[in-house]
């Protein structure tokens, strides 16, 4: 596995289940970095991510007897709709182990597939434990999500399809979980043009492969704590570690705050889904230490629920100043609330909540709490209305909208 001729097979046998997932380059994302930067959408494709290509390809390389035992693995959601999906088209019996944590839309997509899904622990790691144990109770099939190398190779065939689309790429930006699509990209990349940087990204909450690679050895983090559900991993894959050594140049690390206002920018921009992991690559551009250059971000993929994406918008937007809050005192009497809706309207603002408390103080006559929650175009704009109202008297406060 790892060899050319490997990554060139499964190019070829993920070619059965893939859909054409072009390069999108992308003028916001390029205008703000400086660099001409492309997506990979792998949140297009049809199970919503890439890992159906380390899935099915794995599976391929199985016996008959191997298949015909029953599949098992253990996924926070894109792996186990990669392995349900292939094990379905090979006529396996698919088991999936899940934290409970998972989205449901995850757990829903996976049944639909034909899997059984079984529920355990709060994290990856926990599952991943639980599931082999099942492994051994009842002689499955385990398929790990990112520790194998024909796994690994399958997702190194986004790598293949990025150099025949563009051959002059300079930067190739890969979201890091466990290490499965890092190591497959990373090594391919370096056999056709080692000139090429392969950059890796993790959330600052799970940064194992970050941490394993400063001690020299795989590393196991205390905890994990990020919105990146499908890259919250507390251990990096022993298999795979010494080809991530060897073949990825650097690590970026991601705070939530910036994946929240990067799926703000995908969607306004680009009117793409992407789940938090796979924005880990575009809120990474921002990072690059460079100019000019043709930069790949794989978009790794797409499967979000409505709640966390309604939340997420929601987060996005404060985060932006295109929503915020602001608490000022006035005097208990008539005419008091259209004086400060008066300042709002010249600056532009447009109100979209109002909440007035008149039992903040005693002393009506001198407090009552007035909190709106405005509309403004961004952070500059949102500090133009807090100015207006300092500039007659008011002494606003800004405070976390409540949406």
């Amino acid at each position: 596995m790892l060899t050319l001729d490997k990554f060139e097979e499964a190019t070829e046998v993920v070619k059965k289940v893939i859909l054409k997932t072009n390069l999108v380059y992308s003028d916001y994302l390029s205008e703000q970095t400086g660099n001409k930067v492309y997506l990979k959408p792998e949140n297009m494709q049809f199970t919503g991510a890439y890992k159906v290509r380390g899935a099915y390809y794995k599976i391929s390389t199985l016996t008959d007897e191997e298949r015909a035992k029953g599949l098992i693995t253990a996924s926070a959601g894109n792996h186990a709709q990669g392995v349900a999906y292939a094990a379905k088209l090979y006529g396996a019996k698919a088991t999936i182990v899940m934290p409970t944590t998972t989205p449901l839309m995850k757990v829903n997509r996976t049944k639909s597939y034909g899997a059984e899904v079984i529920l355990y622990g709060d994290v990856y790691d926990e599952a991943c434990d639980y599931a082999y144990k099942l492994a051994e109770e009842k002689g499955y099939t385990f398929i790990h999500p990112f520790d194998d190398l024909a796994v690994a190779t399958g997702q190194g065939t986004i790598a293949m399809e990025i150099f025949k689309e563009l051959p002059t790429v300079d930067y190739i930006l890969v979201p890091i979980g466990g290490g499965g699509l890092a190591t497959g990209v990373s090594t391919l990349t370096k056999l056709l043009k080692p000139s090429v940087k392969v950059i890796g990204v993790e959330p600052a909450g799970a940064n194992c492969m970050q941490e394993s690679i400063k001690n020299g050895k795989v590393t196991t983090l205390p905890t994990v704590s990020t919105i990146a559900d499908g890259t919250a991993v507390k251990t990096p894959g022993s298999n795979i570690f010494p080809f991530i050594k060897e073949n990825i140049d650097d690590i970026i690390t991601i705070k939530d705050e910036e994946l929240i206002v990067a799926f703000l920018d995908m969607v306004e921009n680009h009117k793409m889904v992407v789940e938090n992991s796979g924005l880990l690559t575009v809120a990474a551009l921002k990072h690059l230490d460079c100019k000019d250059k043709k930069v790949v971000s794989i978009l790794s993929g797409g499967n979000m629920d409505i709640i966390t994406m309604s939340s997420t918008l929601q987060h996005g937007l404060i985060e932006r100043g295109r929503i915020f809050t602001v608490s000022v005192l006035l005097p208990d009497k008539p005419g008091e609330l259209g004086k400060v809706a008066n300042v709002i309207a010249k600056e532009q603002g447009n109100v979209v909540k109002l909440e007035h408390n008149q039992f903040v103080s005693i002393n009506r006559n001198a407090a009552v709490e007035l909190r709106i929650t405005i509309e403004a175009f961004g952070n500059d704009h949102k500090d133009q209305i807090v100015k207006a109202l300092e500039k007659k008297g008011y002494k606003p406060k800004l405070t976390r909208p409540n949406l």
